[in-house]
């Protein structure tokens, strides 16, 4: 487990490397900031109709072969970006295709990795390792985030796709030398092989839909995901904006972000029993945070409540997270996770939009305190739902006194 955190902060710190480099390859290619929302678009669209297929093959394929193919498949497209830089033949049909390529490989290699951890201890020790890989990917983001503009003024930005390249490397050497832990859970009985039916899409899609907890999980992350959360897009209006601040403050703004998650993920793996409500309480929290950030009368006082709010969105993450790889039957886990990819696809894709269209409606302390305030109240209605759908017991009544306190059918029945 120490050598697979140690290979995903590299691959992590990698992968922002060359995140914060391509939108700006982007804009230097055409001059447009609707080819660089394409791009991700273009990246991201594969998980919406293929997430699915890629959880079924991780089910299916054996997870240390599967991830190590994926990772090196993922450098080799690094590889051949940063050629295609290097010597100025990368132009935007060459990208678009790219990256494509890089979410088509992604709807695999996401759950294949994610549940490979989860393999490398203990059964009741799994939340705790999720939460050790939230805290590495926040350390990687923060560390890649750095290292990008560094490695862009020394070597240019090819260098970036390179160190990449290498990091997904790096990741492959790793994988055949990790055994799982004693306690593990297994996908497969021992003694006998699962039937080919067990392995469908179809049996993954209809566990999460019939299962309400996995469904009351989605639309708490969902809201939040569309109303908040999008800090990227609503703080930095807010900061250049109302504020009067530049770049430099919103830089500061996004290293208390990446500093709070890593507090919340060191939180997070001391979870030992995440639960939904847990996951609805912290979003509520969250939400109400982000209602009071969206009425700071300064820069300082933001800050002050960045913090607070990072912390939370990622304690309510590696919460869910927990939940979402524990709660399905070990061979399912991996198809699950597919329906969750496209269900979160669709957030990610019509998010920032809707989320546009708001701070140009109410601006962006508006769409801050509204969108909060949206969010507090959807998790709030939900729960008084579920409150309602709760049997009530009924008092037992004798021939003298009633009897508080008892119900009248007990478990049994």
């Amino acid at each position: 487990m120490r050598w697979w955190s140690v290979a995903n902060f590299v691959s992590n710190a990698g992968t922002w490397m060359q995140l914060t480099v391509q939108n700006l390859l982007v804009l230097q290619i055409t001059g447009s900031a609707a080819a660089t929302g394409l791009s991700m678009s273009v990246q991201a669209a594969p998980a919406l109709l293929m997430s699915v297929l890629g959880g079924a093959a991780v089910d299916r394929w054996p997870r240390k072969l599967t991830a190590a193919v994926s990772q090196a498949l993922l450098g080799a497209i690094a590889f051949t970006t940063a050629v295609l830089v290097a010597l100025d033949r990368l132009d935007l049909t060459s990208l678009m295709v790219l990256a494509a390529v890089t979410g088509i490989v992604a709807t695999v290699d996401n759950p294949a990795c994610a549940l490979l951890g989860n393999d490398l201890v203990p059964a009741e020790d799994v939340p705790s390792a999720i939460g050790v890989g939230a805290l590495v990917f926040n350390a990687g983001r923060l560390a890649g985030a750095a290292l990008a503009g560094v490695t862009v003024g020394f070597l240019g930005t090819s260098a970036a796709y390179f160190a990449n390249g290498f990091s997904f490397l790096f990741v492959t050497a790793v994988i055949p030398f990790l055994r799982p832990a004693p306690g593990a859970v297994r996908r497969v009985a021992q003694g006998g092989r699962r039937p080919q039916r067990d392995m469908s899409v179809r049996e993954g899609l209809t566990f999460f839909a019939r299962r309400p907890r996995l469904l009351a999980l989605a639309g708490v992350t969902g809201v939040s995901a569309v109303f908040g959360r999008n800090y990227g897009l609503t703080l930095a209006v807010l900061v250049t904006g109302p504020l009067a601040g530049g770049a430099g403050a919103f830089g500061t703004v996004s290293t208390v972000l990446a500093v709070g998650g890593i507090i919340g993920a060191v939180l997070g793996a001391r979870l030992r029993r995440p639960s939904v409500r847990l996951v609805g309480a912290l979003a509520a929290a969250g939400a109400l945070l982000q209602v009071v950030a969206g009425l700071s009368p300064s820069l300082a006082v933001l800050l002050v409540l960045v913090l607070p709010m990072a912390v939370v969105e990622s304690v309510s993450d590696t919460a869910g997270t927990a939940v979402l790889q524990t709660d399905p039957p070990a061979h399912l886990r991996g198809r699950v996770l597919g329906v969750w990819s496209s269900i979160g696809t669709v957030w990610s894709l019509g998010g920032p939009p809707a989320l546009g269209l708001l701070m140009e409606l109410a601006g962006p302390r508006g769409a801050l305190v509204s969108g909060g305030l949206i969010i507090a109240g959807a998790i709030g209605a939900g729960h008084l739902l579920r409150a309602r759908q709760t049997t009530t017991p009924v008092v037992l009544r004798t021939g003298e006194d009633d009897v508080a306190g008892r119900a009248a059918l007990e478990t049994a029945a």
